[in-house]
């Protein structure tokens, strides 16, 4: 069943980032992005940061593979000092 790794962030330097995203799809097993918005639109309650990026697994233990990687915690080291983050991952309906 796929999963959805969901990242809610303000941005404190954008210049970093650009690395961050250069390491992370480096990073084997990646995932597909599905969505990336820079200025989403709060419905419910406040959201938290400008960015919202969602990106689909074909299941956990793919994410688990990718996110653990000692190439992605690498890259994860660098978006984490470049923003203030709130993830989950949030598995699909079958």
């Amino acid at each position: 069943m796929s999963v959805y790794f969901v990242i809610q962030e303000e941005i404190h330097d954008e210049e970093a980032l650009v690395e961050y995203r250069e390491k992370a799809r480096a990073a084997s097993g990646g995932g597909k992005v599905l969505a990336l918005d820079n200025a989403p639109l709060a419905i419910e309650g406040a959201w938290h940061g400008g960015r919202c990026v969602i990106i689909e697994f074909e299941d956990e233990a793919a994410f688990r593979a990718w996110y653990d990687s000692p190439a992605y915690q690498e890259a994860l080291a660098i978006r984490l000092a470049a923003t203030d983050s709130r993830s989950g991952l949030v598995h699909g309906v079958s």
